[in-house]
């Protein structure tokens, strides 16, 4: 049996506001767009008693054995939604971790999505949002890679046929813990995005907005503070924002040309940091 392919693309939060906390977990509402970047996945199914599940790629390194995909798996064996099907998966690694760009989430949300397009699992409503649940917070924003919108009562608003945004995407030569950013917010932000509108993805709408994770990633890597400060003076974007909780940093530009010269003169000045040109999808 050959493989399958599976592009899992990487995500950005546009906007991200902390509104509160329930048990250990904090509350979100965030407007997120999906990138042309994404990890490649190959898929099969095999006659095995165990799922075969390996990594390559330059960003595959970091990665342990209880990853997203082995969590996914687990707990489609635990609920018993996969019967007794074992797949070989072989995942190359494109998107940095510890980047804020959700790579081990968009990679359990892309085969999730692929076992149900495919009615290799057929699970209730419900029973997806579990799964996703327990897989990680941001796996269900990548069951279907449109503009979203998460809303502070965890609803999910897609939208589709939007203008594309360019964006460079600068990652320093460190990366965010996810858990002790989030362990340092001590206020909270109130809900501004409960009344949706196609605007609140156009560039001079986005301006106004932030990440409220941002200032404490500074305060913790005060280099990254600066690396965003180096990139506005250097080319001169609509804005620069952190996605998730870092620590890449992301441009947002008006125009491809725009973008790929701003790429050029970030990657001539920080040569050992990673960098990419890239656009929604």
């Amino acid at each position: 049996m050959s493989f399958d392919r599976i592009n899992s693309y990487a995500k950005i939060n546009l906007a991200l506001n902390v509104i509160g906390k329930k048990s250990k977990l904090h509350t979100i509402e965030t407007l997120v767009a999906f990138l042309d970047l994404s990890d490649e996945i190959l898929i099969k199914k095999i006659v095995s008693k165990k799922n075969d599940i390996s990594f390559s790629g330059k960003f595959s390194k970091d990665i342990n054995r209880n990853n997203t995909v082995t969590k996914l798996f687990h707990f489609l064996e635990k609920k018993k939604i996969l019967g007794n099907q074992k797949f070989q998966i072989k995942i190359k690694k494109l998107i940095p971790t510890k980047s804020g760009l959700g790579g081990g989430s968009m990679n359990a949300a892309s085969i999730l999505r692929y076992l149900i397009k495919k009615k290799i699992i057929k699970p209730k409503k419900n029973e997806i949002n579990k799964l996703c649940n327990l897989v990680g917070s941001d796996v269900i924003l990548g069951l279907d890679p449109k503009f979203t919108i998460l809303y502070s009562n965890k609803k999910i608003k897609r939208l589709s046929s939007r203008k594309k945004i360019h964006v460079v995407i600068v990652k320093p030569n460190f990366g965010c813990s996810t858990k002790i950013i989030y362990s340092k917010v001590k206020n909270f932000n109130r809900p501004i995005l409960n009344n949706p509108s196609k605007k609140m993805f156009d560039l001079n709408f986005l301006i106004s907005m932030k990440n409220s994770l941002e200032e404490i990633a500074f305060t913790k890597y005060p280099k990254l503070k600066k690396l965003k400060s180096s990139i506005e003076k250097l080319t001169n974007p609509k804005f620069v924002r952190m996605t998730g909780s870092g620590s890449a940093l992301v441009a947002y530009f008006s125009s491809k040309k725009l973008c790929q010269n701003a790429k050029k003169k970030i990657s001539k000045k920080y040569k050992n940091y990673w960098c990419i040109a890239s656009k929604t999808i």
